[in-house]
């Protein structure tokens, strides 16, 4: 009989590419100090992808404990620009300074996802999307955040792609469910060779 599944995520995204995609799981939160887990990462020089993916582990590896027998899967996504790496905007006006550095130039999404089972990672992947924003008008991305709200608080970029934010961008080179938040076909490739789905 297969594993569980567990989706150690709050991302309402991740929950529904999993549902669309047909899988039973059930999600657990994982409990785990983000920024603290990145701080060391940052000040060793990690690479964007690298905190993506330490991320991605230790949300699972959190899950896991608590869910002997189970298939956790954890996920994380980062945005880079050059070197600095950008985290989900605190308020409106951060949500404003993120688009504006954005705003005429590509970045980089690294979305990592690792599998864990009692405490072992037995997988873990990277995939990356490159994003360019076209030049956005300060007096645009005023009225932009006003029409889509509290939504640009939710992800590290300030849009989601897959509402109004597309019209900020000219240009995507990538898989949509990586922009997203989770690299699905390798994640269900994986699970299928698992036997943890039908194939």
């Amino acid at each position: 009989m297969p594993s569980a599944i567990i989706l150690a995520s709050g991302s309402p995204f991740r929950r529904q590419l999993l549902e669309n995609a047909g899988l039973k799981f059930t999600v657990v939160r994982p409990e785990i100090d983000e920024r603290a887990v990145e701080a060391p990462l940052e000040a060793s020089g990690a690479t964007p992808e690298d905190v993506a993916q330490v991320l991605a582990e230790a949300k699972a590896l959190d899950v896991s404990e608590r869910h002997p027998g189970a298939l956790v899967i954890g996920s994380d996504q980062t945005l880079s620009l050059g070197d600095r790496v950008f985290h989900k905007p605190k308020d409106m006006e951060g949500a404003r300074e993120h688009l504006l550095a954005l705003s005429g130039n590509t970045h980089q999404l690294n979305s990592a996802v690792a599998i864990v089972k009692d405490g072992e990672t037995l997988w873990r992947h990277v995939d990356v999307a490159q994003m360019t924003m076209r030049k956005l008008e300060p007096a645009f991305i005023g009225r932009h955040l006003a029409s889509v709200g509290a939504k640009a608080l939710g992800s590290v970029g300030a849009y989601q792609i897959e509402g109004e934010g597309i019209q900020l961008f000219e240009k995507v080179v990538g898989d949509h469910f990586t922009i997203v938040g989770l690299p699905l076909l390798a994640l269900l490739s994986k699970l299928r060779e698992l036997g943890a789905i039908d194939g």
